[in-house]
């Protein structure tokens, strides 16, 4: 029999659960949860991608490697990328030898170790079990090359030879080497210079000459063709002068090179062209390395990418990622808000309304590739090869829209995400009083200038919030966009100083795509991996200041029309 203390008991942990509060707890907890989650996530991310350009130790390592010969010593000089343990079983079941082991061990601890110098001695990358390590030690002197081809290279410096003839050897090296790459980061500068610059600008007008005539001959204009001719003949001209000075430029880092002798005594030659730079880590303060990092950061940030885009910086990707959306923003924008007008403002409200209304949600759930493949076939194919037919006949077979570009790939993506601006648009002027339309009306106001003056105004927060949802849905997009213009390695920029400057025909490089094509096709898996957590945190964070961008204004806007703008 219940006690009056176990009936109250009862009821109150009644009133508790239809008061709903448990359901508020477990809200919270599933947010926090969340949150701490992706938070763990993205810190992940970080101390796995930017970990990688931090300029660790060289570790000078003495090991055994069994072979079919019998245990064959060996020295190796490089860098510890990582270190696990194994259970015995899995170690085993991996192919490991047993010969390492010793009596009743179960766990097998084993090293990463970044050992550089592929082309003498593949693969620089090996795992090492620490059974088999003999001795490790960090000795001063060991330098790291950063090469423009075959990754790193390590070393002891034994002489630089200079295409004079002079050579120097012992303790001058380093020092000896500082000067010569600075006056070699010079001189590559100005081939870069003369290269992007130039040389870009006059094969960009030879091009468009050659163009010109073929357009000339498709006119029956004959007259034309000896102007071009004689501009054709003054460009080349120049040309040759600027390619002259450029073989000059060439010839200047020619000759001087670097000599390494590696763990084994064996001495690889490095060409001082070759060489992007170069530091002795075990010799370098905490300062240092600091500055050697901060350095390392920037590059990757700004230098295009090398190696099969496992070495080198993302700069293109950057670039396209963030004109892709920009561009992307300025079509859906308003396609999305003129369509969410009709439907709430204009369209008669009856079954046909609902059923686009249907449609329209419907289209948000259709899988991305799917608009790839439309992009694909109706922009790519049809609207852009019958703009090339009209427009561009002088440049046939060869397409100019009707390839993939950027137009297409931000129409198609503009398209994706349509459905989000029309919902968010067409649910901010539901909230909008309609005594505000009628009072704009009674006070002699058109309907187009209600819309325009007061009703858009105050929905522009409910617009900018559906943009902030299609810039972080299209900024990570990758399976339509391989359809649509992305490539792994653009030649040139879609922005730059020839006109009409912003080259919407041009295919382009994204940091999603870039992500897969490191992480999945790269032929360095070990290389790649620290580049990829690097790339997708770039991306989680260009997506984070786009938003916290639309969300700046959106407050704006919010505050100006509440009255409280100060």
């Amino acid at each position: 029999m219940l006690t009056n203390t176990d009936n109250k008991s009862k009821n109150s942990l009644s009133s508790w659960w239809s008061s709903g509060e448990p359901w508020i707890w477990l809200n919270a907890a599933a947010v926090g949860i969340s949150i701490t989650a992706v938070v763990g996530l993205l810190l992940l991310i970080a101390i796995k991608g930017f970990a990688h350009f931090w300029p660790a130790d060289v570790t000078q390592i003495s090991y055994t490697q069994l072979t079919a010969q019998g245990p064959v010593s060996q020295e190796v000089y490089g860098e510890i990328v990582e270190q696990d343990s194994l259970p015995l079983q899995q170690y085993l079941e991996s192919g490991g030898d047993s010969a390492v082991l010793t009596a009743n061990q179960e766990q097998i601890t084993r090293w990463l170790i970044k050992t550089g110098n592929r082309r003498i001695n593949p693969p620089d990358f090996r795992w090492v079990v620490e059974n088999q390590i003999q001795n490790r030690s960090t000795p001063d002197g060991l330098t790291v090359i950063e090469r423009l081809e075959w990754g790193n290279a390590y070393g002891r410096l034994v002489r630089l030879t200079r295409s004079s003839g002079e050579t120097i050897e012992g303790a001058g090296v380093w020092d000896a080497l500082q000067e010569d790459f600075e006056r070699a980061e010079g001189v590559r500068s100005q081939i870069e210079e003369l290269e992007q610059g130039v040389l870009n600008t006059l094969n960009y007008e030879l091009e468009s000459l050659r163009l010109d005539k073929r357009r000339a001959e498709l006119d029956n204009r004959p007259d034309r063709i000896p102007e071009i001719d004689a501009e054709v003949a003054n460009i080349r001209a120049e040309y040759a002068v600027e390619e002259a000075r450029l073989r000059e430029l060439y010839r200047a880092l020619e000759g001087d090179s670097l000599t390494l002798a590696t763990a084994t005594n064996e001495e690889l030659v490095v060409p001082l062209s070759d060489i992007l730079r170069s530091w002795q880590p075990n010799n370098m303060s905490t300062l240092g390395k600091l500055g050697h990092y901060s350095t390392s950061v920037w590059r990757f940030l700004t230098d295009d990418p090398r190696e099969a885009n496992t070495e080198g910086g993302i700069f293109p990707a950057i670039f396209g990622t963030v004109l892709m959306v920009l561009l992307m923003s300025l079509l859906v924008t308003p396609f999305g808000v003129i369509a969410a007008l009709y439907l709430r403002e204009y369209a008669k409200q009856g079954p046909m309304v609902r059923l686009i209304r249907i449609a329209v949600n419907n289209l948000a759930g259709v899988p991305s590739i799917v608009y790839g493949v439309f992009g694909l076939g109706f922009f790519v194919y049809f609207l852009g090869g019958n703009l090339d037919q009209l427009f561009f006949a002088e440049s046939l077979p060869a397409p100019t829209f009707g390839t993939p570009g950027l137009v297409w790939a931000s129409l198609t993506l503009a398209l994706l995400t349509v459905p989000v601006v029309i919902v968010s648009t067409e649910e901010g002027l539901t909230r909008i009083p309609r005594s505000l339309r009628e009072g704009s009306l009674a006070l002699g106001a058109t309907k187009a200038e209600t819309l325009f003056r007061v009703v858009l105004p105050m929905a522009s927060p409910s617009i900018l919030t559906g943009v902030i949802l299609a810039v972080a849905r299209a900024a990570g997009e990758v399976a339509p966009l391989m359809l649509v213009g992305v490539v792994k390695l653009a030649p040139t920029l879609p922005l730059d100083g020839n006109f009409p400057y912003l080259h919407l025909e041009r295919k382009f490089m994204h940091l999603g795509f870039h992500i897969y094509d490191v992480g999945f096709q790269s032929p360095n898996v070990e290389a790649a991996r620290p580049l990829v957590y690097a790339t997708a945190l770039l991306l989680v964070i260009i997506i984070i200041v786009l938003n916290l961008t639309a969300i700046t204004l959106r407050g704006r806007l919010e505050r100006r029309y509440r009255g409280v703008e100060s």
